[in-house]
């Protein structure tokens, strides 16, 4: 039972970031890092293999430097 939440709290917070990072929200940094965090905290408490939790952390960080760099040639298009 202890691991069904902390999987859900994982989930919950890897949504959150994704949610952000679609709709523009300005904390997507401070998302991500909650998203790692949680992430991490489920490989201390043995409930995800900490390899699963890299190849997650990641495809998180891919978005959002995708979704940096996006940003950066929306604004240096605009000069």
């Amino acid at each position: 039972m202890r691991n069904r939440s902390i999987k859900s709290a994982v989930k919950t917070r890897v949504n959150r970031f994704r949610r952000g990072l679609a709709q523009g929200a300005e904390d997507v940094d401070r998302l991500a890092l909650t998203a790692i965090s949680a992430l991490d905290r489920a490989v201390s408490k043995g409930v995800l293999h900490r390899n699963n939790a890299a190849r997650r952390k990641s495809r998180l960080m891919k978005r959002l430097n995708a979704a940096r760099r996006s940003e950066n040639a929306g604004v240096a298009s605009d000069r």
